[in-house]
């Protein structure tokens, strides 16, 4: 576990900027009470606090310019360290700028209470008592001095010699020296043995000492004590000087530079009164202002540090929310917001686990579901689910092939809404809607109608559908296109039929002719004129009615027996073309759409002939007028499959509902002599041919016919 907390380069930071405060503050100090060191410290305590000023004011603008930056663009935790700085800010200011009065107030009172009356004349008294005491002690010095002179005046340099020793033992002077004015030395006396010169004036007292002729004064001695310098002439010409130097007791020497060091303060002070007050609050105030930004700084670092945890709480969570629950956030520390963390890391944790084990879940489910799915897809059957108010869920592909409706239509409506749509099936659709709705078991129906490629007869099965409480959720509605089953049993039914009539009624046909024939040729010669015409018209009529029916039961024979095509390939259009060409002549007018197209099927053309004369003599026969036949050739895909689409339509007087329903079915015919065969037959050709044909019930100008074949090659010639 991580617990990371303040970056060591941040702390030192904290420590060294805290330790310069800390260091100004005592200079500030220092320089109160030190005022002969004020000039100096002044400037170091100003550049440094401009210096750290300008430094942490850098420092807060940064800070504050990404906070504004974060605010801006609406970063997590931003608006909570705005916050908890203006907090800060606000409660650090306050109490500071009220320290901050008082305390410039306070320091203006105490430097004028420095500066009274009553000290002034106190360092006025004390330094006037310190020259006293000092010119008392020069005055006294310059008598004794001119006591010595007036003894050594006029005597000769030897005796002056003899006498200097007895009189700086008489003296307690430090040093007696007699030079002449040319700065020869004659004799001298020294406290110190090792001194064989005396100290001999300099320039500047001998320009004093030509002027005055004596001269008198405090100087500095070799171990920076004070002594007394008295110089006086020997002679009248001045061509002679005595020299005399006094001690001056240490106390004395002390106490009078200390009272001059103080009074010359104390005049400095007086005399800065104002600059130090302006001085003392400026250094106050850039102390203050170091402080507060140093402060506001460290708020920024400290709220940074305590807020990151709540803003990586804050990211986390919207991780979360977009989905990843694989979000692992960093425990910062062992608090509260630590234990919020680790509670969040746990959290994540366990909705990632519960996470994983509903997507496996649902990945099963939808496992199941596209299994089911590829299972409703593959039915032959059509299947349509409904919900609790029979809107429609779910239909699988079969049921847009039977129903010929796109699978979008189907969902999210009711069968009411697809019949509005969809006229040619609102029978059906209607019919089903009333099973559902009355039906609370299991229920079977057939249903005829008629779609866009004719009759249509399927076999519905519904079943309502409940849940644990018995309460309805829906239904279930599975159908299967049987129009080609039963289609399928009534051709094997009439094929039936034709075998029979072959076998029953064609063997005794042949028999009966054959007698009609021996009866007329027997009884003609016995007859009168009149009965030999009657048994001949009498013959002659079973006759014909007996062929008649051989070539019916020759039919039916037909119709029954399977078919011995020779397929090979044919250029379609060009074999109709051919038919065409041999209705021409008796008046039928032929409307085709045919490009420079090359179709080629693999079929029978004997076949496909005799279905093509077959429905352009139905269209003959079924128009009293001119004859007009429009033929249109299309290439389609069904089921993955291309096909070549016949269409032929004529303008005769049509079908209506119910021949629509039989029209292929045998001995259904409209015509006086008709056998009701053609039809059937062409149906029965087209199906051997891998194809189908339908009536186009959406056709009312006349009857039209749709036939659909298997295509080899359907395309532009090459």
């Amino acid at each position: 576990m991580v617990n990371p907390k303040i970056k060591l380069p941040a702390s030192a930071l904290i420590v060294i900027l805290f330790g310069a405060v800390l260091l100004l503050l005592q200079l500030m100090s220092s320089a109160s009470q030190e005022s002969s060191e004020l000039g100096e410290m002044y400037s170091w305590l100003l550049v440094i606090n401009t210096l750290g000023s300008i430094i942490l004011l850098g420092l807060v603008v940064v800070n504050a310019y990404s906070l504004v930056r974060e605010l801006k663009k609406k970063e997590a935790g931003s608006r909570l360290t705005t916050r908890m700085v203006s907090l800060f800010v606000l409660l650090a200011l306050a109490p500071a700028a009220i320290v901050f009065y008082f305390s410039v107030q306070f320091l203006h009172q105490g430097i004028d209470s420095w500066f009274n009356v009553e000290i002034d004349r106190a360092m006025d008294d004390a330094l006037e008592l310190s020259q006293s005491s000092l010119t008392q002690r020069m005055n006294w010095h310059i008598k004794q001095t001119q006591q010595m002179a007036d003894k050594l005046r006029g005597k000769s340099e030897h005796l002056i010699a003899l006498e200097i020793g007895s009189l700086w033992a008489e003296s307690g002077a430090l040093e007696l020296a007699v030079f002449t004015h040319q700065g020869r030395i004659l004799a001298s006396s020294s406290v110190n043995p090792s001194d064989i010169l005396p100290h001999m004036p300099d320039e500047q007292i001998w320009l004093q000492l030509r002027q005055n002729k004596q001269y008198f004064a405090f100087d500095p001695g070799d171990n920076d004590d004070m002594l007394v310098r008295i110089i006086v002439s020997l002679e009248p010409d001045q061509s002679r000087y005595l020299q005399v130097l006094y001690p001056i007791p240490l106390r004395v020497t002390d106490l009078a530079d200390s009272i001059e060091f103080a009074f010359i303060r104390y005049q400095q002070m007086n005399f800065l009164r104002d600059s130090l007050k302006t001085s003392f609050s400026l250094i106050l105030l850039l102390v203050l202002l170091l402080s507060l930004l140093a402060a506001i700084w460290v708020a920024f670092i400290s709220i940074r540090n305590i807020v990151a945890p709540v803003k990586e709480l804050v990211k986390g969570t919207q991780a979360v929310a977009e989905g990843d629950y694989q979000q692992q956030l960093p425990v910062m520390s062992q608090d509260d917001l630590g234990f919020l963390v680790e509670s969040f890391n746990q959290m994540t944790r366990r909705i990632g686990r519960s996470r994983d084990e509903t997507r496996a879940a649902g990945l099963e489910v939808e496992n199941q579901r596209a299994y089911l799915e590829t299972i409703l897809a593959n039915l032959t059957a059509g299947v349509i689910s409904f919900d609790a108010r029979y809107y429609i869920r779910t239909a699988n592909q079969a049921a847009y092939r039977i129903l010929h409706i796109p699978v979008s239509h189907f969902v999210g409506q009711t069968l009411p809404e697809l019949a509005a749509n969809h006229v040619e099936l609102a029978d059906m659709l209607t019919a089903i809607q009333r099973l559902l709705e009355k039906a609370d078991d299991i229920w079977e129906q057939r249903i005829v109608f008629l779609g866009p490629n004719g009759r249509q007869e399927l076999l519905c099965r519904g079943t309502p559908l409940f849940q644990q409480d018995g309460s309805r959720t829906g239904a279930v509605v599975v159908f299967d296109d049987v129009t080609d089953l039963i289609q399928a049993q009534k051709n094997a039914a009439w094929g039936e039929v034709a075998r029979r009539l072959a076998h029953e009624i064609k063997n005794p046909l042949t028999p009966i002719q054959l007698s009609a024939e021996r009866l007329q040729h027997k009884l003609a010669k016995e007859l009168d004129e009149a009965g030999a015409e009657f048994l001949q018209r009498g013959t002659r009529t079973i006759v014909q009615q007996v062929e008649a029916m051989k070539r019916m039961v020759d039919d039916f024979s037909e119709y029954a027996r399977p078919s011995k095509k020779q397929v090979e390939k044919i250029h379609l259009l060009d074999l109709i073309q051919e038919v065409l060409a041999l209705y021409t002549p008796f008046g039928i007018k032929f409307d085709t759409d045919f490009k420079n197209q090359r179709v080629i099927v693999e079929a029978d053309p004997v076949s496909i002939r005799q279905v093509l004369h077959n429905l352009i003599k139905n269209a003959q026969e079924a128009t009293p007028e001119q004859c007009r036949v429009t033929i249109k050739i299309a290439k389609v895909v069904r089921n993955n499959a291309e096909y070549v689409e016949l269409s032929l339509y004529d303008n005769g007087s049509g079908l209506n509902a119910e021949q629509i329903e039989t029209i292929f079915e045998p001995y259904v015919t409209s015509k006086a002599k008709g056998t009701g065969l053609g039809l059937a037959i062409v149906k029965k050709i087209i199906e051997e041919h891998g194809g189908v044909i339908w009536v186009d019930t959406s056709y009312n100008a006349g009857a039209g016919f749709i036939i659909q074949l298997p295509v080899f090659e359907f395309g532009n010639p090459s």
